[in-house]
């Protein structure tokens, strides 16, 4: 029985990722394990005693080999159960689950805000190349880029919070009553992230839309009188979906490190604080769940924007 090209290819990519996925989990726990100190010493303090700390380490099982509590942590994490945290008890999931919707959300509202209007400042730049309108997109992606989102995100603080008071310095979703509230706690966050990754799609759709205007067909279509908006819409754009479709990837996953920075700055309860915290108590289960999961993410993303240029590309399908 013949295998189709098109899902040859899109397995190929889903077992790609499930073997990235493998050696990142690897990679996790091995970085986990050479973080300075433990959670005993978190937990007992400095003054502790050598037998406590060896007490507390055997009863979370802390002196077993690397590789028995790895195999233990990654066959709960197969079955959905990645262990207890280790400083309050608690099961893992239901410590995420408690801040995953809110991290959902911030993200949720950054792409819905910085897909539409990157893709629209990098298609009317493409169109429109060489123009000053063209120069000032290129200058600011490359000024936006250039900055770290933690600069962008204390000036916003400085500028809108501290130094006009329009908004809130720190957000959470426990101050939302109206959609006046989700505008006001949740504006400065998302204008943070929403700068960086529309720099990044910004650019890349640009790209990509100039690749396919500078195509045989789409010269054909302006000799045959088609008016520039039917040439991009109808000729160029359809053949861009597949560079565009990474450009939307790549730069959404820039949310995985962007948000840890944001929610730090505006102690906003996501899964990224989550994680931050769990670094300074040594809490290890919790900090390689989460880890975890934005790789999961990122693959996600990744994976979908391979198989969307399959499909958008009939070489690929066919090959």
């Amino acid at each position: 029985m013949t295998v189709p090209p098109l899902v040859s290819l899109t397995a190929r990519r889903i077992g790609a990722s499930l073997i990235t996925l493998f050696f990142v989990s690897l990679a996790v726990f091995g970085i986990a394990q050479l973080m300075e100190g433990d959670v005993a010493e978190a937990i007992l303090g400095q003054s502790a005693t050598p037998e406590a700390l060896a007490g507390l380490r055997a009863a979370m099982h802390l002196d077993q080999p690397a590789w028995a509590r790895y195999l233990d942590w990654a066959g709960g994490v197969l079955v959905g159960d990645p262990g207890r945290s280790l400083i309050t008890g608690l099961p893992v999931w239901e410590m995420i689950a408690a801040r995953l919707g809110n991290s959902l959300t911030l993200a949720g509202l950054t792409a819905l805000v910085s897909v539409p209007l990157a893709l629209l400042l990098g298609i009317v730049a493409a169109v429109k190349r060489g123009t000053a309108f063209d120069r000032a997109i290129s200058i600011a992606t490359i000024g936006v880029v250039s900055v770290p989102e933690f600069l962008i995100a204390t000036l916003a603080v400085m500028l809108f919070a501290v130094t006009l008071r329009w908004l809130p310095a720190l957000s959470s979703t426990r101050d939302v009553h109206s959609m006046w509230d989700l505008l006001r706690v949740f504006a400065l966050p998302v204008f943070s992230l929403a700068c960086f990754v529309m720099a990044q799609m910004v650019r890349m759709t640009r790209a990509a839309v100039i690749d396919a205007l500078d195509t045989s067909y789409a010269e054909a279509a302006r000799l045959k009188g088609c008016s520039p908006a039917r040439v991009v819409l109808r000729h160029a754009l359809p053949n861009a979906v597949g560079p565009i479709a990474n450009a939307i990837a790549l730069s959404l996953s820039t949310l995985l490190g962007g948000v840890i920075v944001v929610e730090i700055i505006f102690n906003y309860p996501g899964v990224a604080r989550l994680m931050v915290d769990a670094v300074a108590t040594r809490d290890l289960p919790l900090v390689q769940t989460v880890a975890i999961i934005f790789c999961i993410a990122y693959l996600l993303l990744v994976t979908t924007a391979d198989v969307v240029a399959i499909l958008a590309n009939p070489r690929l399908r066919h090959r």
